[in-house]
């Protein structure tokens, strides 16, 4: 359950600096600018995007990377990496809180 917390609290810290990221940009273009996941993961690898991409649309499903991935890939990147940190993080406190006693003797 600390992975859990630990991966969650990485990946809202990533959402932090990504909206802080494109809060920059946007004052600098002098309008809002969203950074979409798909060009954030293609500015930091983009052979591992490709490859993903082929992988998925020969071997896994083809109709799963049109609609869905690239739906995802479409959003802003720090909604994409906030609500699955919110949502790990969460998952860990509640198997945290299971843990604990209420009172001690």
């Amino acid at each position: 359950m600390v992975l859990l917390r630990v991966v969650g609290w990485g990946l809202i810290a990533a959402a932090l600096l990504c909206a802080g990221w494109e809060s920059v940009a946007s004052l600098q273009a002098g309008q809002w600018t969203p950074t979409a996941a798909g060009e954030l993961w293609f500015r930091i690898d983009s052979a591992s995007l490709n490859l993903s991409q082929a992988v998925i649309q020969r071997y896994v499903a083809p109709w799963l990377w049109d609609p869905a991935i690239v739906t995802v890939l479409l959003a802003p990147a720090w909604l994409v990496l906030g609500v699955p940190g919110l949502l790990l993080a969460r998952l860990g406190r509640i198997g945290a809180a299971r843990r604990r006693p209420w009172f001690r003797k």
